[in-house]
């Protein structure tokens, strides 16, 4: 064995055993960023680095099931992206697809996709929609799928949702705005009725929230990591979890 492979094993097994098991995350959001970055540093296509961040999430999921993650909310492809070039966009949306394909696979996983269906081509819009139907054997983890997807959208969908819930109901709108709460919107969001994420990650460094679950995160906790999304390793997962473990949360007090 290597020594930079056996010391590498060494510290991913001393940060394991440093973990507080009572304070891993119920619910992990992670902004998987960097694919093109890491592409560029290796001379290769762009389309190596989306499929290299695809494959990472399978991994990923897999560290997430075996410490105990029950909910992992994953940023894919914002509606800010539709933007790019259409070739990329063709290669990252059937890279998307398969990557659907491996997860309709897995048993134990259930998955519910986020966004705006009519931004996606019909092929990945009915694979998304075929996997959030579906009911898993053993479900262990339960994964969202943020594809075509936007903050601010989401936040007017789900306004929208409920103007059109109260119409349908003869409600008078002016009653309705007055009694307007913030549980009213947070149930007409794409993630209803699952637990706000405890934790985001954002890899390659930037630090910011690029409208990623601008309502459901307003008291997570944020770790920034400088790995860019292909090159996130176990250890830095534990590191993202050994910070969170650490944290004192504090919800509006």
């Amino acid at each position: 064995m290597e020594l930079p492979g056996f010391l590498y094993g060494f510290y991913e097994r001393r940060l394991l055993r440093s973990l507080d098991h009572q304070k891993i995350p119920r619910h992990v959001g992670v902004m998987v960023d960097g694919n093109r970055r890491w592409a560029r540093q290796f001379n290769a296509p762009t389309s190596e680095g989306h499929q290299a961040g695809a494959d990472k999430i399978h991994e990923f999921l897999g560290w997430c099931q075996e410490l105990g993650v029950k909910v992992v909310t994953l940023y894919m492809l914002s509606t800010d992206n539709m933007s790019r070039s259409g070739e990329e966009l063709d290669l990252l949306m059937g890279i998307i697809a398969n990557t659907m394909d491996r997860l309709d696979e897995n048993e134990d996983i259930s998955v519910h996709a986020m966004g705006a269906p009519e931004l996606l081509p019909d092929y990945l819009a009915e694979r998304l929609n075929k996997l959030t139907a579906r009911t898993p054997v053993h479900e262990k983890i339960h994964v969202n799928v943020a594809v075509g997807y936007g903050g601010r959208r989401e936040i007017v969908d789900a306004v929208r949702e409920l103007l059109q819930e109260a119409a349908a109901k003869g409600r008078n709108m002016s009653e309705v705005a007055d009694e307007l709460s913030v549980d009213d919107i947070s149930r007409f969001l794409y993630t209803r009725g699952q637990p706000d994420p405890d934790l985001v990650i954002r890899t390659s460094g930037e630090q910011r929230l690029s409208g990623f679950l601008m309502w459901q995160s307003a008291y997570s906790e944020f770790y920034f990591c400088e790995a860019l999304w292909p090159a996130f390793r176990k250890v830095d997962f534990l590191r993202a979890l050994r910070d969170y473990a650490g944290r004192q949360r504090r919800f509006g007090s």
